[in-house]
């Protein structure tokens, strides 16, 4: 085999070269190219193979396969980020080419920064003449619920808020890692586990010199679940994404940059309007935390206590590649600082204390990292974290708590950041509230917020 080798300033162009799938293995496969480089080629494979699918039935598989295609194509697009992009095997219609740039250019956002790039209007998806499908038409799917599941508390809401419902579910996610399976597992729920493998060439492409960076995972997730609920007959993907995921981080001299952007308002509803208009018009994707913010489902989730031993929201559990933590909380990355100050205020002390198995807010030398999480001399970080003024609510509860008032940071917090904040910025309880906006199919809303007690 000729050893790659590539040179991210001599691309010209990305190519989209073909997506298949095979009924028979459940395997998919997702096909690139830079320039006229070798294939990379990613693979999806679907458990529950072989699948019998009726010719109406194989042409939303195919539908939402090609999407899959294209979003997923971010992970090698963002290698040389060229402004030249082709699909080679199929065409897009308009609207489709302006839905995909508005996923690459705010998905990206984040790494657009990172990297010093600025990708507004230069990316740009190759339009067909005329629109290629006409709508989409309803396939007959059953009522049951694909829940993704990600290992930490806002998943472990959505399942146990469904279940209250009476909705049949099944538990899914993608990857194989060991802590989401425990979780998925003490649900007691139907699984789904679905295997996915980028490209073996992008990893070395990284090492000679390719752009890289955060990418917008969830839409790629998004996307391996639609094509998962058409195979299994499923009406509803179902996503556990707060109403904080639509407000990034304000950097001077930038603007918003909003590291998880398609978890999002925006994406959530533009890819559940796509997936009605243009694959399956009975398939729904919602969020099913999208009216609440971080602290509500936190009070939620203080409600349960069988995952305690087995939740973790430590994104370092989930790198692709590097060290992780030897306990399920590394307790030094923003997404420990946040989870552990959002449930400090519903939860009793030592239960925290436990499943951290220490105090964050005890330890002095953690000062810079809550600080961003405030807001206070910093930014908000670039993690899935809820905004400043949950973070400053959350801390005020706790410094007026005879418990917490005196641990280090709690005590920093009253003494010297509390005095320079208006009283309205502090406030707990209109953060509890819940919003209108979401997408909720509306019967299971109202036993939605009867559950959630708001």
């Amino acid at each position: 085999m000729t050893e790659m080798v590539f040179r991210r300033e001599d691309v010209r162009a990305f190519r989209f070269v073909r997506c298949g799938f095979d009924a028979t293995s459940g395997e998919a496969q997702l096909v690139y190219a830079l320039d006229d480089g070798p294939e990379l080629v990613e693979t999806v494979r679907f458990p529950g193979a072989p699948f019998a699918l009726d010719d109406a039935r194989l042409g939303g598989v195919i539908r939402a396969l090609r999407l899959l295609h294209l979003l997923a194509g971010v992970s090698y697009y963002k290698a040389a980020v060229p402004q030249d992009i082709r699909i080679d095997s199929y065409a897009i219609d308009a609207e489709t080419a302006a839905f995909l740039t508005e996923v690459y250019e705010n998905g990206l956002g984040e790494f657009a920064y990172r990297n010093g790039l600025d990708l507004r209007g230069k990316i740009g998806f190759p339009v067909a003449a005329e629109s290629n499908e006409g709508p989409a038409p309803a396939l007959g799917l059953s009522s049951h619920a694909l829940v993704a599941i990600g290992g930490g508390k806002d998943s472990l809401v959505s399942i146990e808020a469904l279940r209250a419902a009476g909705v049949a579910q099944t538990v899914s996610w993608i990857g194989s890692s060991p802590l989401i399976r425990a979780c998925a597992e003490r649900t007691g729920l139907p699984l789904l586990n679905i295997e996915r493998k980028l490209a073996p060439a992008l990893f070395e492409m990284n090492k000679q010199g390719a752009y890289n960076g955060h990418i917008p995972v969830t839409a790629v997730n998004s996307a391996i679940l639609a094509v998962a609920a058409l195979l299994t007959g499923a009406d509803q993907v179902v996503f556990s994404n707060e109403r904080s995921a639509s407000y990034g981080s304000l950097i001077p001299g930038t603007g918003e940059v909003n590291h998880q952007w398609s978890k999002g308002w925006q994406f959530e509803r533009d890819f559940a309007r796509h997936l009605r208009e243009r694959v399956a018009s009975d398939l729904k994707y919602y969020s099913l935390l999208r009216p609440f913010s971080e602290l509500a489902v936190a009070r939620q989730f203080a409600r349960l206590d069988r995952y305690d031993g087995h939740f973790s929201s430590c994104n370092r559990n989930f790198h692709i590649l590097g060290e992780r933590p030897a306990q399920r909380w590394c307790g030094v990355c923003p997404k420990c600082h946040f989870v552990f100050l959002a449930l400090a205020p519903f939860m009793p002390k030592p239960r925290l204390l436990n499943i951290f198995g220490r105090n964050l807010l005890d330890e002095a030398d953690q000062a810079p990292g809550f600080d961003a999480l405030l807001e206070y001399q910093d930014h908000k970080p670039f993690e899935c974290v809820g905004e400043g003024k949950e973070s400053r609510a959350a801390m005020t509860v706790l410094a007026q708590s005879p418990s917490w008032r005196e641990d280090a940071l709690v005590a920093r917090f009253r003494r010297e950041i509390q005095p320079q904040l208006e009283a309205a910025e502090l406030e707990l309880a209109p953060l509890l509230v819940a919003s209108a906006e979401h997408g909720i199919p509306s019967p299971l809303w109202g036993a939605l917020r009867a559950h959630f007690g708001t």
